[in-house]
């Protein structure tokens, strides 16, 4: 993921409705980017980071990042005109979040992860990696996108009979609950929180037809799972079990008991490994239940 790739991606994103108000009725597809610095500085500082900078141009407002000591202005063709950014401010995007500029924000923020997210999946069904080791679902999202990414948990692989082909997360091809998922949200009730809202993806991307492969498979995943990582961007990742625990810490270990419940930073994420809710394993609820109290207790979700 590059700032070009975001530009070109935002572009198809842009619409009337995500115009800043007061010019709304000023825009129009022949000029995009009008009305949108706003909420496209603060997209770009999601996934870059540096500042958001306000200038004036024409008596009007413009935000744009600086990154770097670099110039990043993806709404400068708004302009008829070059801009000068000599006279600039740092602005806290805190103060750019007022309701109506959030609103829009969060929108076009969904909006730029469906369709970054549909790109990915592209490479997971044009893949031939494991063609004779797995069974490839229909064209369909490797991602469950929910209302909250805040927390993104990461399980193993898909399950024949899972989400994957009932279309409801955490639900079997006849729409029950798995258990899993049961045990799951007795977990998240804990943090006030509700699983069939919480963004789900696992290692492995399609169904391997055999357990033993799901080592050779994750391997031939790893990349794509990293890249859906970054789109979503999340504040805190849980793995499920010892599988995606290793998947994802940078580091070996022994015992899945040496890392579980605690807190790791790899590539700017952290990550947090917990028991499979899977009731099979013994410590599914019981062992979960403090790594949650002491997750409720230290981090603001």
């Amino acid at each position: 993921m590059n700032i070009e790739n975001i530009q070109k991606v935002l572009l198809e994103c842009y619409s009337k409705d995500l115009c800043y108000p007061k010019v709304q009725d000023d825009w129009s597809e022949f000029n995009k980017c009008f009305g949108m610095c706003a909420i496209t500085s603060l997209i770009i500082n999601d996934y870059f980071g540096g500042d958001i900078c306000k200038i004036h141009v024409d008596g009007i407002s413009h935000y744009f990042n600086l990154i770097e000591n670099k110039i990043i202005d993806l709404t400068s063709s708004q302009f008829n005109h070059d801009i000068d950014y000599k006279y600039y401010q740092i602005i806290d995007r805190e103060k750019i979040l007022t309701d109506d500029t959030k609103n829009r924000y969060n929108i076009l923020k969904t909006r730029l992860i469906i369709k970054l997210l549909n790109q990915i999946d592209k490479k997971v069904y044009s893949c031939k990696s494991c063609d004779k080791l797995v069974d490839k679902f229909p064209n369909d999202a490797t991602v469950f996108l929910g209302k909250d990414q805040t927390i993104v948990l990461v399980g193993e692989a898909p399950a024949n009979n899972g989400w994957r082909k009932s279309h409801k997360l955490w639900c079997d091809i006849n729409g029950k609950i798995l258990p899993s998922g049961v045990v799951l949200q007795k977990l998240f009730d804990i943090i006030n929180r509700d699983i069939f809202e919480t963004t789900f993806l696992e290692s492995v991307k399609c169904y391997p037809l055999e357990r033993k492969n799901l080592k050779i498979c994750s391997r031939n995943c790893k990349n794509i799972m990293l890249e859906q990582l970054k789109v979503l961007n999340p504040k805190l990742i849980i793995t499920l079990g010892e599988f995606s625990t290793r998947n994802l810490l940078n580091f070996k270990f022994n015992k899945f008991l040496d890392v579980v419940g605690n807190i790791y930073e790899v590539n700017n994420y952290k990550i947090l490994p917990i028991y499979h809710p899977s009731p099979i394993s013994p410590k599914s609820y019981k062992g979960n239940v403090p790594i949650f109290e002491k997750l409720k207790g230290i981090y603001n979700l």
